[in-house]
């Protein structure tokens, strides 16, 4: 086939000797089938996105280290500069993180660099060799459904450990190979320490494995991994081989709003009465 304009580089390096196929194409970036030497693998070319895509993406941004002040200015005001230095990090995160997943034991696809704005790794393949499918195109036994569970939950742990969120985890992001479940699309991982809506997010991750896999062993849908291991991260207390049990108590007693309300009353009182002796003291001088 004719190589994309994005891989042309990788092929005048010698990165790359081939362009097999395209495998997917999403919003966000193309993947297609290469050789590398005697290696076959695949190559993720990132697409540039719009504004309304960045906007779209603080709520994932929201906590992730910026390289420099000038660069966290310009993204803070969308300008020009600071669009593509968003859209840089953007990719980068992904990059960056599937090295660190790959060394601490995640199940993803082994990265083998970035060059040119091209993603390389391996191409995740089924026990014929083909294109590993999605997890929500195949039909599993109860005990097959219930070992990628575990493993996906162990998965998951170790990324938490590491201070990461997947954030968009679904059926349609975990490829099945043949040794079992492997972990794909990273660009939009969250800050666990640092974002927000971590918790809401790490939750609904594991939600959504749940219920896909409790289609095939149901028990698994009255599981509460998510709270149990957020729990235990928040205390300090979550390890990658911590022992889960999927039981979690929830905290059943009714917020006293009146009582918050009040606190909120008295800090605003107690901050105009400041305010008033700033201006007063001011007046006076």
């Amino acid at each position: 086939m004719k190589p994309p304009k994005g891989l042309q580089p990788l092929l005048d390096d010698g990165v790359i000797d081939e362009v097999l196929r395209p495998l997917k194409s999403g919003k966000e970036a193309s993947v297609y089938v290469v050789r590398s030497g005697a290696a076959i693998r695949c190559a993720k070319v990132y697409k540039d996105l719009a504004t309304r895509s960045f906007q779209a993406r603080v709520q994932y941004q929201e906590g992730r280290a910026v390289r420099g002040s000038r660069q966290a200015r310009a993204i803070g005001k969308a300008s020009a500069f600071g669009r593509r230095e968003a859209e840089a990090a953007w990719k980068n995160t992904e990059v960056d993180v599937l090295f660190q997943f790959a060394a601490a034991g995640v199940h993803v696809p082994e990265p083998h660099g970035y060059f040119n704005g091209v993603l390389l790794m391996d191409l995740v393949v089924d026990e014929h060799g083909h294109a590993a499918p999605r997890l929500g195109e195949v039909d599993l036994s109860p005990e097959i459904a219930r070992l990628f569970h575990h493993e996906l939950i162990r998965d998951i742990v170790r990324m938490l450990c590491l201070g990461w969120i997947h954030g968009d985890l679904s059926e349609y992001n975990v490829l099945v190979a043949e040794a079992g479940p492997v972990i794909i699309d990273f660009p939009q991982v969250v800050s666990a320490a640092g974002n927000n809506n971590a918790r809401r997010m790490l939750l609904r991750d594991v939600h959504n494995l749940r219920d896909c896999l409790a289609r095939f062993a149901p028990e698994l849908a009255e599981t509460h991994y998510g709270e149990e291991m957020w729990s235990l991260y928040e205390k300090g207390e979550l390890k990658p081989d911590t022992a889960l049990t999927g039981r979690f108590v929830f905290d059943q007693r009714r917020a006293d709003v009146h009582s918050v309300m009040r606190t909120i009353d008295e800090a605003r009182k107690e901050a105009l009465i400041r305010d008033q002796g700033r201006k007063e003291a001011a007046e006076r001088d």
